[in-house]
This record gives C-alpha cells, sequence and structure tokens, in this order.
C-alpha cells in the first residue's frame, strides 16, 4: 500500500482510571468490548489489522466487500470489531470467530456476522489526519461515514460529562464496559497510552477452589487462584481467576494454601474436569486446551472449597469476569456458602440501536 501511514500500525493506547477525568477539552465515547481494529484500504485492497499487528481478513470475510463499497479511496481507520446478538454485544460469539478452518469461518460469517464501530481516521487520500487534533479527526470521520449503514458505523461522542456519566451508568447493560476520555487536541500517538478509559470497578467474594502454578516457579510460586461462585442450584461454578501478586506474594501463597491442598480432590466439585472446555451440563470450566490456550500450561492445584477472597472485577461476560479479577482481602468472615451469584451487580439490558441512536 502506498498511503501516508501504512500496515502495520502500533494502535494507540489508553490508561485505565475509575471516574470521568476533570477540566474541559475532552471528548467521551462509549468503550467498545470487542477486537481492536485498523483498516486500510487503497482502491480494492483492504487490510484489517488487529491490535498485535495480525492480519484478520480471513476471519471476516463478511466485512469485506462493506467496506470496499462504503470507504474513501485510500483511507486508514482505527475502530473495534464486534458481534451484535439480541440485546447487546456478545464477546464469546466473536472470540468463536477466530477459527483456523476455512469451512468454518464461511459458515460463522453468516450465522454470527461482526459489525465495525469507527472513531478514528488516520490519513485519508494523501493526508496524514493522525496529526490533526481530535475533534477535528472526529469531525472528518463523520464526513466521510456519518451516512454508514450496517455492518459499518460511526461510534456516539459527546463533549457533555452528564451524557458520558449516564454512559457509563447504562451502557454497560449492552455489553459495553466503560467509557473512552479523549483530549479535543489530542493527535495520534500509536502505541501510546494517550487515551483514558473508564471502567467499573465491583467487588465479589468467591471461593478458592485451586491455582497454577506460576510459569517461572512450579511449586515454589502460585500464578492465579481459581475462582467460583455458587449458584441457585449449590453448584459451585468456575468464574474466573485472580492473579497480578507481588513475587514475594506467590511465594507465601505457596504455604499459604498448603493445608488446603491435603485430600482436597476427594470431594472436589470440580474433580470430573475433562479434556472438553465446556462440559454436558454447560458448565465452562478451566484446565481444558483450545486453540485459545496457545500452548499454556493450564493445569491446576484442587484446594478444598473452603477459603474466600474478596476480588475487585470490572465486567461480567455472562457468567464470568470478563477479566482477570484482582485480590482486595481474605474474607475469614463468610461461609463458602454465602459465595453466590445473587451478590452480583444486575445491568438492565439496554439495545444497541438505542447507543448507535444517540447524537453525534
Amino acid at each position: 500500500m502506498q498511503l501516508p501511514i501504512n500496515p502495520p500500525v502500533l494502535p494507540m493506547l489508553a490508561k485505565r482510571a475509575s471516574t470521568l477525568p476533570e477540566g474541559e477539552g475532552w471528548i467521551f465515547e462509549p468503550k467498545w468490548d470487542g477486537f481492536r481494529a485498523l483498516v486500510f484500504k487503497e482502491g480494492d485492497k483492504i487490510v484489517i489489522q488487529s491490535r498485535d499487528e495480525k492480519l484478520l481478513n480471513r476471519y471476516f470475510p463478511e466485512l469485506i466487500p462493506p467496506l470496499r463499497a462504503q470507504l474513501p479511496e485510500r483511507v486508514a481507520l482505527d475502530g473495534e470489531i464486534v458481534v451484535a446478538r439480541g440485546q447487546g454485544l456478545d464477546f464469546e460469539a466473536l472470540q468463536m470467530r477466530i477459527h483456523p478452518a476455512a469451512s468454518r469461518v464461511k459458515m460463522l460469517a453468516q450465522e454470527v456476522p461482526a459489525e465495525l464501530v469507527f472513531w478514528d481516521v488516520l490519513c485519508l487520500g494523501d493526508e496524514k489526519t493522525a496529526l490533526r487534533p481530535f475533534s477535528e479527526r472526529r469531525a472528518k470521520l463523520l464526513e466521510i461515514l456519518g451516512g454508514a449503514t450496517p455492518p459499518l458505523h460511526v461510534t456516539p461522542a459527546t463533549t457533555d460529562r452528564a451524557v458520558a456519566e449516564d454512559w457509563f451508568r447504562r451502557f454497560e447493560g449492552a455489553g459495553l464496559d466503560g467509557v473512552m476520555a479523549k483530549l479535543e487536541g489530542g493527535v495520534y500517538e500509536p502505541g501510546k497510552r494517550v487515551m483514558i478509559k473508564v471502567k467499573h470497578e465491583r467487588e465479589c467474594d468467591c471461593v478458592v477452589a485451586g491455582f497454577r502454578w506460576h510459569k517461572d516457579g512450579e511449586n515454589t510460586a502460585v500464578g492465579s487462584l481459581l475462582l467460583g461462585l455458587y449458584d441457585a442450584e449449590g453448584k459451585l461454578h468456575h468464574v474466573g481467576v485472580a492473579a497480578s501478586f507481588t513475587a514475594q506474594k506467590r511465594k507465601e501463597l505457596v504455604s499459604f494454601l498448603a493445608p488446603y491442598r491435603e485430600n482436597a480432590v476427594e470431594d472436589h466439585p470440580w474433580k470430573e474436569w475433562a479434556t472438553a472446555s465446556r462440559h454436558d451440563d454447560g458448565q465452562r470450566r478451566p484446565g481444558a486446551k483450545s486453540r485459545w490456550s496457545q500452548g499454556k500450561d493450564l493445569s491446576w492445584e484442587a484446594v478444598r472449597p473452603e477459603l474466600v477472597v474478596q476480588v475487585s472485577y470490572d465486567h461480567m461476560q455472562g457468567t464470568r469476569f470478563r477479566h482477570t479479577a484482582h485480590v482486595q482481602r481474605w474474607r475469614d468472615d463468610k461461609k463458602p456458602s454465602d459465595c453466590t451469584y445473587a451478590q452480583l451487580e444486575v445491568v438492565a439490558p439496554h439495545e444497541l440501536r438505542d447507543i448507535f441512536a444517540r447524537p453525534r
């Protein structure tokens, strides 16, 4: 390609915050939960690049024709690939789109079609628009794609803090996991964390039902704790992991968990884990290899489900934590049986079409 900005390009990144930034000069957008995608077009040639500079074209063939038809002749854009199902986004369905078999890719493109939400323009024609202030890039994006039709969209945006705070409270019910804040005068800086992602911070008490050794310290350092919650029928479900421990804490956890490893497998609710990632009962369990494992050792060590830990998390994906949870403190005052899904905040569903209809 002979564009002012050619692939591969590292996307501009964000640092995390729990509240909207103070002061004037910010543009706010919903934070979409999908695959980051930089799209380059020159004539009929289309390149869809992932955040880690991989080519995504083969996985989303249904996006190529609308990109050819609706984008300008020479352009580079930044955005997110999402899958919308029912009332909101479905990240799990999106993950399934990355498949090595061409026949499977073709089938999923028809059964679970993806959409593209754009929010930035890096170049247009011979101009490197990345050097312009974001407010001007936003105006240019609306100029070229304001009349886009599905599966292409332009993300809603606002300078009104009250509107952004309302988005933050309500849009999670549609699968969006926060709000992005960008400086009106900021230029596009590849690979730098200059945007701000404002995400939810919630707490939950979980049962510790196992752990994995750290990749560099088997038998000497704990890598992550396996977390569980009980459903209404009393079944313990795996809901995610807690990690991000210091090196010292990883070593301390080995001795701390040792007494709970004794005879742990005998009556363990997860002792029948098999090689599949999902059992006939529909319960997702860790420890199984999949195409997402990428050779990682997912073996686990059982502990008797007697420990309760309070963790912080940002977003639920169905019945699981979307991202790694973080340990806050041990709860010696709480019974494991009290660690149920009932304690989680339930966010009311919100129609995606209402989000796309927001003023731009």
